[in-house]
C-alpha cells in the first residue's frame, strides 16, 4: 500500500469525523440515510429498472441497508478506524482511481430523485472525496404512491413526466410546475448540436453544468433554492443560449444573485395596499444616483398598444398627464406607444435605457422580465413594471386590487340575471385574473345563491372574433349576462365590454350586446404624482420597509385607484342602495371581498369560517369558488 492512500485515508476520515460530530451536536443522526429504513413507512406502486446511467455524486444521499450506513458520516466519507478492515479496502478503492479510474458501474436505487447504493459505496465516497461530478450507475427506480397532498411527492411525479422525456435526472425544484415549465422552454430549444446526440444532453452539458459552476462560485450553494431554481428563474428573463460560457456570463449572474438572494427568504415581498405620504423634501437626496440637480427627472411610460386604440393604454396616460401638472417644471414625461411583446422587445427596451431616462414605467404585466433584465444591466435607472404582486429587488411592481370593484360587479349580475347563467369572458394569466373571476361569483353567490358563472377564454386582447364566438358559446349554454373588458378603447361605440346583457341581431343573425350595466375604473394619477414627487423630494426609500426586500404597491379602492361605475337607469334602485352600501364597506375595510368560508368547485374549503384571504394566496389562485363553472388552461394551451 502506497503511503499517499494511507495519508488520503487519514483526511478523508479526518473530514467525516468532523461532520459527524456537528451533526451530533445539532440532534441529527450523523450518518448517511438507509433507504431500507425509509421503505418500511411507504407504499411503493413500481419497481422500474433503467439500464446504465451517469449519475450526480451530490444525488448520492445513503446507501441501501441501514448497517452499512453506519460506515459514513452525512458527506458520504468513512468514519472506520485506520487500521481497520474497512479501511484497507477503501484504501485500495482510492489507489485504483489514482492509477486506473474508477469505471465499473455502481448498483443503486432512486427514489425521488435520490440515491441509495446497492453494491459500491467505497466507490461512492472515494469519488465524492476526490470531488468528482458523477459515476456510472446500473440504476432501479422506485416509485412511491402519488399523494397530491405532498409538495414533495407531487413535484417528483412531474420530475417523472420530465425525465421520462429528457432523460435528465440531475436538475430538481422545490415549486410545483416548475419541471412542466423548463420543459415547455426545452421543447421550443433548438441548439445547433455538435457533440451531443441531443439538444437534452447539450442544455444539461452547455448551459446547465456551467450555470451551476458559477452559481456554486459566487455562493449560491448557500441559499436555500436549488440550481435548478435559480437557472429557471435565470431562463425567464434571458432566455436559453446556445451554450452558457462562464466567463462572459459571471457579471451577469452575480447581478442576478441579488435577485436570487431575495427569492431564496420567506415572506420576501414587502405589498404595501394602503396609499403613502408625500415627504418633504430632503436636502441630501437618497437617490443621487437617480436625480441630479442640473436637470429635471426623465420619466418614460412603455404602453403596449396606443393611448387611441386601448383603454389600458388610455387610463394609464391620464395618470401620466395628471403626474405631469402637478409636477410641472421638476419632470419630463415621455410616451413610448404600441411596444409590442415580441422578439425584439428587449432589445428595443436596451435602445430606451440608452436615452437618459430616470425613470422608466412598463404598464404591461407581459413586460416584466424583459424589464428585470434591463433593471439588472442599466442599474441607473428606476424600474417600476404594472403587474400583479411579483416584484424584483431591482424592479418595483405596482397594480390595482380589481377583485373589489368586481365583487360588487357580481352583485349587479346576480340581481338581474333571469336565467341564473352569467357569462365571464377573460384572457387567463396566473396571478388577479382567476381572483377577479372568484370575486364577482362571490359578489353573485351573495345575492343569489343559485345563479352560475361561466368561464370562457379569450385568445388575446382585441381578438374581436373570438370574443365574438364566445359570445354565441356562452349564450347557447344560458347566459343572458357576460362579464368582459373592463376598459373600452376610446372612441370605439362597441358595447362588449364590463358587464352586459344580450339580444338576439336579426341582420347579423347572432347574439350581440345590448344593455351596458357597469364597468371596473381605473385612476393612476395620484399614484404615478405619490411615487414621482418622493422621487423629486429623495425620500422614495422612505416608502420601503427595508431597502433588502422586494416592494409591490397594491392599491384597492380606498385608494381611488379602482372603483365601479353602474348605470342609473338600468340597474335597480335596491341593486344601487346594496353595492352603495357595500362599496363604503370595501373603501372602509370593513369588509373583506374573500370572508370565509369559501368553498371551492370540488367542496372543498378554501378560506375557513372566520378567517379571510391572505393578499399572496388570493393574487396565485389556481382553484375557483363553488358557483363557477369551467376550467384553468392547461400547460400546453
Amino acid at each position: 500500500m502506497n503511503f499517499s492512500a494511507v495519508d488520503e485515508y487519514k483526511k478523508a476520515s479526518k473530514s467525516a469525523k468532523l461532520r459527524y460530530y456537528m451533526d451530533i451536536s445539532k440532534g441529527n443522526s450523523g450518518h448517511i440515510s438507509s433507504l431500507d429504513s425509509i421503505l418500511k413507512k411507504l407504499d411503493i406502486v413500481a419497481e422500474i429498472p433503467l439500464g446504465i446511467k451517469s449519475i450526480p455524486l451530490k444525488k448520492i444521499i445513503g446507501t441501501y441497508f441501514y448497517t452499512r450506513s453506519r460506515d459514513f458520516a452525512m458527506n458520504f466519507l468513512p468514519l472506520a478506524n485506520e487500521d481497520s478492515e474497512f479501511s484497507t479496502k477503501w484504501k485500495a478503492v482510492y489507489t485504483h482511481h489514482i492509477n486506473d479510474g474508477i469505471t465499473d458501474p455502481i448498483k443503486i436505487y432512486e427514489y425521488m430523485n435520490e440515491f441509495y447504493v446497492m453494491e459500491g459505496n467505497k466507490r461512492v465516497s472515494v469519488l465524492k472525496y476526490v470531488d468528482a461530478y458523477a459515476i456510472e450507475g446500473e440504476i432501479t427506480r422506485l416509485v412511491p404512491k402519488r399523494d397530491e397532498m405532498d409538495l414533495k411527492n407531487t413535484i417528483y411525479y412531474e420530475f417523472l413526466d420530465f425525465n421520462n422525456s429528457t432523460g435528465i435526472n440531475a436538475i430538481w425544484f422545490t415549486s410545483e410546475g416548475s419541471f412542466p415549465l423548463l420543459f415547455k422552454y426545452l421543447d421550443e430549444y433548438n441548439p445547433k448540436l455538435t457533440l451531443f446526440s441531443n439538444k437534452y444532453e447539450h442544455f444539461l452539458k452547455n448551459v446547465y453544468s456551467p450555470f451551476r459552476n458559477i452559481f456554486y462560485e459566487l455562493g449560491g450553494d448557500k441559499l436555500n433554492i436549488t440550481t435548478g431554481d435559480a437557472l429557471l428563474e435565470y431562463i425567464k428573463i434571458y432566455g436559453i443560449s446556445e451554450e452558457f460560457i462562464e466567463r462572459k456570463r459571471k457579471l451577469r449572474v452575480g447581478k442576478f444573485l441579488t435577485e436570487l438572494v431575495i427569492l431564496s427568504k420567506n415572506n420576501a415581498v414587502d405589498i404595501q395596499t394602503q396609499p403613502f405620504d408625500v415627504h418633504k423634501k430632503n436636502v441630501i437626496t437618497s437617490i443621487t444616483n437617480l436625480v441630479t440637480t442640473h436637470k429635471k427627472l426623465r420619466v418614460a411610460f412603455v404602453f403596449e398598444k396606443t393611448i387611441d386604440t386601448s383603454g389600458w393604454s388610455y387610463v394609464h396616460n391620464l395618470g401620466r398627464m395628471y403626474a405631469q401638472k402637478q409636477l410641472g417644471s421638476e419632470i419630463e414625461t415621455f410616451v413610448i406607444e404600441n411596444f409590442q411583446n415580441d422578439g425584439d422587445s428587449y432589445e428595443r427596451l436596451s435602445e430606451l435605457c440608452e436615452e437618459d431616462y430616470d425613470i422608466i414605467f412598463t404598464t404591461c404585466s407581459y413586460y416584466l422580465n424583459i424589464t428585470l433584465r434591463a433593471a439588472l444591466k442599466y442599474d441607473n435607472i428606476k424600474f417600476f413594471n404594472c403587474s400583479p404582486v411579483k416584484a424584483y429587488r431591482n424592479v418595483s411592481t405596482y397594480f390595482g386590487r380589481s377583485h373589489e370593484p368586481r365583487f360588487l360587479m357580481g352583485l349587479i349580475a346576480g340581481t338581474i340575471t333571469k336565467s341564473n347563467v352569467i357569462g365571464y369572458i377573460d384572457i387567463y394569466n396566473e396571478t388577479e385574473i382567476v381572483t377577479g373571476i372568484n370575486a364577482f361569483a362571490l359578489g353573485v353567490k351573495t345575492v343569489n345563491p343559485n345563479a352560475k358563472v361561466m368561464i370562457s377564454w379569450l385568445n388575446e386582447t382585441g381578438d374581436v372574433n373570438h370574443s365574438k364566438e364566445l359570445i354565441q358559446n356562452l349564450k347557447s349554454c344560458g347566459a343572458d349576462l357576460i362579464m368582459q373588458n373592463d376598459l373600452i378603447a376610446l372612441g370605439k361605440g362597441s358595447r362588449d365590454f364590463g358587464l352586459y346583457s344580450l339580444k338576439y341581431s336579426e341582420k347579423e343573425e347572432r347574439w350581440i350586446p345590448e344593455v351596458n350595466y357597469g364597468l371596473i375604473t381605473w385612476d393612476w394619477g395620484e399614484f404615478y404624482e405619490k411615487i414621482l414627487r418622493n422621487i423629486v423630494n429623495g425620500s422614495f426609500k422612505g416608502i420601503f420597509s427595508t431597502e433588502s426586500k422586494r416592494v409591490s404597491f397594491w392599491w384597492g379602492m380606498d385608494s381611488g385607484l379602482v372603483d365601479i361605475i353602474y348605470s342609473k337607469h338600468n340597474v335597480p334602485i335596491q341593486t344601487q342602495k346594496l353595492v352603495d352600501i357595500m362599496r363604503e364597506l370595501i373603501i372602509e375595510n370593513r369588509f373583506h371581498t374573500f370572508a370565509g368560508p369559501v368553498q371551492d368547485s370540488f367542496g372543498e374549503i378554501r378560506i375557513k369560517d372566520g378567517d379571510i384571504g391572505n393578499y399572496e394566496d388570493m393574487l396565485y389562485m389556481d382553484w375557483f369558488v363553488d358557483n363557477v363553472v369551467g376550467e384553468l388552461p392547461r400547460e400546453e394551451e
